[in-house]
């Protein structure tokens, strides 16, 4: 079994890929930035074992990316949101968005500054204000034609214009 830590190397990116590299890690991060919010949205939206789900939402609050605080509506559940160390992913998570719909398979959502509706460039700008919006200022959609194959109801959520960070309503 491989290993999570890069002990002999002495990078950054070693490091990083400490705490987001495993597998659905990146995915869950995804979705705390659409705002999922609840272990049960997250687990229906990404079809991720639950084992494998606690596991990596204890890590990721372990690490400082998510914050587990007490759900309002539901006495002993936790809700989780992104910490400002999470929040701070978002430049590399539109980095790897991006290279993954250019070379792997066209992204089914765009990202568009809030403010004016423009649609960000390859590098998370937008073009018409010349500036890199934070994810608080982003607006996603689907993208024409894509974006109806799933069921559940974080799927269902996203169907529409949605603003990253606000808590989605399942």
């Amino acid at each position: 079994m491989l290993g999570k830590d890069y002990i002999d190397q002495d990078c950054a990116l070693a490091r990083a890929l400490e705490v987001v590299g495993e597998r659905w890690t990146l995915l869950i991060i995804r979705d705390a930035f659409f705002g999922v919010r609840r272990f049960s949205e997250f687990q229906a939206h990404l079809d991720i074992p639950k084992a494998v789900l606690a596991e990596r939402l204890n890590s990721l609050v372990a690490e400082g990316l998510l914050e587990r605080v007490p759900d309002p509506a539901h006495s002993g559940r936790h809700l989780y949101e992104l910490t400002e160390s999470g929040r701070d992913l978002w430049p590399a998570m539109h980095a790897l968005i991006t290279w993954g719909s250019r070379h792997r398979h066209l992204n089914s959502r765009v990202y568009m500054h809030a403010a004016c509706g423009t649609v960000l460039d390859e590098d998370g700008r937008c073009a018409n204000c010349d500036l890199a919006p934070g994810p608080e200022e982003i607006l996603t959609e689907p993208r024409k034609g894509r974006g109806r194959s799933r069921s559940d109801p974080v799927a269902i959520a996203l169907r529409g214009p949605h603003r990253l960070l606000e808590p989605l309503e399942t």
